[in-house]
C-alpha cells in the first residue's frame, strides 16, 4: 500500500498527515500555525518531512496559490502568506518524490475520487469561504490551463464597479459569492457596517426579513455564477464546499440553474470528502498510477 505525507498549506494554518492511495488518513492530523516568514515556513516543512519521510513513498503539498504544470512550484503570489513563499524549493525538501498542487484543485480531485462527484467525468467544485476557490475537472482530468492557473473564480458579475475584489479588479464572482460577499450584501441592505455573516444566518433562522433578503441575494449571486460556469463547461455536477456551503439550498440552486442554462441539466451537490479534502486530494494525485492523467 503506497502512502503520502500530505500537507495542506493556508495563510493561517498548516496541516499534515499520512494518507494512503485510497484517500484514507492513516495518522493523526497535525496542525501548526503558518509562520510569518519564508525561512520559518521552510524550516517547518523540513522538520515535518524529516520525521515522516522514511514511512512514505511521496510528499504531497496542497497549497494556496496557482501551481505550475510540472507540479513542483508556485507561479502566482498569494496575499495571505509570507511574501517570498512562491519561491519555495519544494523538490529540494525531500529525497522522495515531491508533488505540489493548488488547494482548490486538490479538494476538487478528492471529491472526484471519493466524494460527491465520484463517478462523474466532468465537474466543478466551488469552495465558498472567506474567498471563493475553484477546481474544474474535464474528462477525468484537472483543467490546469497553459501555465497552471486555470479555475480562478474572478470573472465579472457586474460592470458598474460596485465592489473592489481581493484580486484588485472590480465585481468578480468571488466578492459576491464568498463569506465576505454575504457580509457586504448584508451591509448594503441593512445599512449596518458592523453586520456579520453570523448575524445573517442567525437572522434567517429567526425569520428576520432584512437578513432573509440579504441571504437570498447572496444565494442568487452564487446561482448566477454557476449558470455562467455551467454554460461554459457543461458539467455533470457542481460541488459546493467550504464553511459557507453548509448554508446554501442546493435543491433551490439546482432548480434555478437548470431552468436557465442553455447546456444540458446538471446536479448541484454539497461536498462530502470532509474537512481534509485538500490533503486527501494532494495524496491521491501524487499516488496516481503512472500513465493516468
Amino acid at each position: 500500500m503506497k502512502k503520502a505525507l500530505a500537507f495542506d498549506i493556508g495563510g493561517t494554518k498548516i496541516y499534515n498527515a499520512i494518507i494512503d492511495e485510497h484517500g484514507k488518513i492513516l495518522s493523526e492530523v497535525k496542525k501548526n500555525s503558518t509562520p510569518q516568514d519564508f525561512d520559518s515556513i521552510k524550516s517547518l516543512f523540513e522538520t515535518i518531512i524529516k520525521n515522516y519521510e522514511k514511512d512514505v513513498d511521496v510528499i504531497a503539498f496542497s497549497t494556496c496559490g496557482a501551481v505550475n504544470n510540472k507540479n513542483d512550484g508556485i507561479i502566482g503570489s498569494t496575499g495571505n502568506i509570507a511574501k517570498n513563499y512562491p519561491k519555495m524549493p519544494f523538490k529540494e525538501l525531500s529525497l522522495k518524490p515531491v508533488y505540489v498542487e493548488n488547494d482548490a484543485n486538490c479538494a476538487a480531485w478528492a471529491e472526484h475520487e471519493i466524494g460527491a462527484s465520484k463517478g462523474y467525468k466532468n465537474s466543478i467544485m466551488l469552495t465558498l469561504g472567506t474567498g471563493v476557490g475553484g477546481g474544474i475537472i474535464v474528462n477525468n482530468s484537472l483543467l490546469k490551463g497553459k501555465n497552471g492557473a486555470a479555475g480562478e473564480m474572478h470573472f465579472k458579475m457586474y460592470c458598474d464597479k460596485r465592489r473592489k475584489c481581493t484580486c484588485g479588479s472590480w465585481d468578480c464572482f468571488e466578492i459576491y459569492a464568498s463569506g465576505k460577499g454575504l457580509k457586504l450584501t448584508a451591509e448594503e441592505i441593512t445599512k449596518n457596517p458592523d453586520v456579520t455573516t453570523y448575524d445573517v444566518i442567525a437572522g434567517v433562522n429567526h425569520n428576520d426579513s432584512l437578513m432573509k433578503e440579504a441571504f437570498d441575494k447572496w444565494q442568487n449571486d452564487i446561482t448566477t455564477g454557476i449558470i455562467g460556469l455551467a454554460n461554459i463547461f457543461d458539467p455533470d455536477c457542481v460541488v459546493l464546499s467550504g464553511s459557507m456551503a453548509e448554508f446554501v439550498d442546493t435543491d433551490k440552486i439546482e432548480k434555478k440553474v437548470n431552468s436557465e442554462i442553455v447546456t444540458t441539466p446538471t446536479k448541484i451537490y454539497k461536498a462530502t470528502a470532509g474537512n481534509y479534502s485538500g490533503m486527501i486530494g494532494a495524496a491521491l494525485l501524487a499516488l496516481r498510477p503512472k500513465g493516468r492523467v
